[in-house]
C-alpha cells in the first residue's frame, strides 16, 4: 500500500473512532429522554387512580362503623360523600362509582343519620345511578346488585325493576351468606311483582339456604307480618321439619 493510500486509510479510521462516541452519547442520551418521558408519561397516567384510591381510603372508617351497626353523624356521613366524590373525579371506574352508592345507600336508609327527606332522596338517586353505570360496565357484582335492588325499592317501592336487580344478584353470587337476610326481605317486598317462573326460582333458592345455614335465626328475623310468615312457610313446605323449626324460631324470637 502506497504512502499517500495508507495515509488516507488512516484518516477514515481515525474519523471514523472519533464519531463513534458521539453517535453512542447521542443514542444514550435519546434512550434516557425516552426512558424519562415514558417515566412522566406513566405518572401522569397513574396519578388518577393513586389520588381515587387514596381519596377513597380516607372513607373507611364510616365504611366500618355502617357495617358494625355504630352510630354514624350526619356530618360524618356528608364529608365521607364529599371525598367519595372526589374519588370518583379522579378515577371514574365501576369499582369507586360502587363504593360510592354503597355509603350513599347506607346513609340514606339508616334512620339514625338524621338526613331530612330531601337529602336521603338525593343520596337514594345518586346511588341508583351509581350502580345501574357501574354494573352496565361490570355485571358480575352479586352485593352491588342486592344493593340496586334496594335502591329501587326505597325509591319507587316493590317493583318489577326491583326484582330484575334482585335475580341478577341471585343469579351472579347465588352462595354468598352475607346477602341473605337482605335478599329474603327484598324476597318477601316485592312477592306481586314476581313472574311464575320467578317465584318457582326463588323458592328454590329459600331452600337451598335454608339447607346450607346451620343457624336459622335470620329467617325469622326476615319476618314482619303474618303474609311474610305464609310465604315463607310456603317456600318451606315440603322440607322436612321446616315447618316446626320455623315456629320454635318465631317463639324465640318473640320474648
Amino acid at each position: 500500500m502506497s504512502s499517500a493510500v495508507s495515509f488516507v486509510y488512516a484518516g477514515v479510521q481515525t474519523s471514523a473512532h472519533r464519531e463513534r462516541p458521539t453517535v453512542l452519547n447521542v443514542a444514550t442520551w435519546m434512550l434516557r429522554g425516552l426512558l424519562g418521558l415514558g417515566g412522566s408519561t406513566l405518572a401522569v397516567v397513574a396519578w388518577p387512580v393513586a389520588n381515587g384510591a387514596w381519596q377513597a381510603q380516607k372513607a373507611d372508617a364510616a365504611f366500618f362503623e355502617f357495617r358494625t351497626g355504630m352510630q354514624v353523624r350526619l356530618d360524618q356521613a356528608e364529608a365521607t360523600v364529599t371525598t367519595l366524590d372526589r374519588a370518583v373525579a379522579a378515577d371514574p371506574v365501576a369499582g369507586r362509582r360502587i363504593r360510592r352508592a354503597e355509603m350513599l345507600l347506607a346513609a340514606a336508609l339508616t334512620p339514625d343519620v338524621g338526613a331530612s327527606d330531601a337529602q336521603r332522596a338525593k343520596w337514594l338517586k345518586q346511588s341508583q345511578a351509581d350502580l345501574e353505570f357501574s354494573l352496565a360496565n361490570a355485571p358480575a357484582r352479586g352485593v352491588a346488585w342486592a344493593q340496586l335492588a334496594a335502591a329501587r325499592q326505597a325509591i319507587d317501592g316493590p317493583s318489577a325493576k326491583a326484582v330484575e336487580a334482585l335475580m341478577m344478584s341471585i343469579d351472579t353470587a347465588p352462595t354468598m351468606e352475607v346477602l341473605w337476610p337482605s335478599r329474603l326481605r327484598l324476597i318477601l317486598n316485592n312477592q306481586q311483582f314476581f313472574t311464575p317462573q320467578e317465584r318457582e326460582r326463588v323458592g328454590a333458592y329459600v331452600v337451598t339456604n335454608w339447607r346450607a345455614s346451620s343457624d336459622r335465626r335470620w329467617v325469622g328475623e326476615a319476618i314482619h307480618s303474618p303474609l311474610d310468615e305464609l310465604f315463607i312457610r310456603y317456600f318451606l313446605r315440603d322440607e322436612p321439619e321446616a315447618q316446626k323449626e320455623l315456629t320454635q324460631w318465631l317463639m324465640r324470637l318473640k320474648k
